[in-house]
């Protein structure tokens, strides 16, 4: 068993496509429901703020400067959070339906091990970059420790594809 880690790259089969296409589809969604409600949130907090200080007494609650001073940082932390959400994880799947490739890796099997809460069969592996992977009844008893299997997973959002 090599310690070396053995990877190449091939294209991507139109079901895999498919597949990044849906997740990237839906988590799109995802980042424009949330992006949505912090930007309410940006408004509606700030807004709450002055009537708290209006029932606090305080002189000039409702400040105008004040609210869209508040408005603005909001915003720009929801902006920042978006982004580094978009750039760390969607920007990343969106990279792998542009170039189509996906990551064939060469791996040992560690450990087996058979999970009975949920009847299903386990491959701990030798890639840094997946740590175990669900297998058939007969991949379980057909390999063993030590032997190897190859994993494909997306290049960039590392996405696991599958394993022969």
């Amino acid at each position: 068993m090599s310690t070396a880690i053995i990877r190449h790259t091939e294209p991507l089969e139109p079901d895999e496509l498919s597949f990044l296409a849906e997740k990237e589809h839906k988590d799109k969604k995802m980042y424009y429901k949330i992006f949505r409600v912090l930007m309410i949130c940006s408004f509606v907090f700030p807004f709450l703020g002055s009537w708290y200080r209006a029932f606090e007494g305080a002189p000039n609650a409702f400040s105008a400067l004040r609210f869209f001073v508040s408005v603005t940082i909001l915003l720009g932390i929801s902006f920042t959070a978006m982004w580094f959400a978009y750039r760390f994880n969607l920007g990343k799947i969106h990279a792998d339906l542009k170039r189509r490739t996906k990551t064939i890796e060469i791996a040992y099997i560690l450990r087996k091990q058979y999970m009975h809460r949920n009847d299903a069969y386990y491959f701990y592996i030798s890639s840094p970059d997946k740590l175990s992977i669900q297998v058939t009844n007969e991949d379980y008893n057909r390999l063993d420790i030590g032997d190897e299997v190859n994993i494909e997973y997306a290049t960039h959002s590392k996405l696991y594809l599958g394993y022969f």
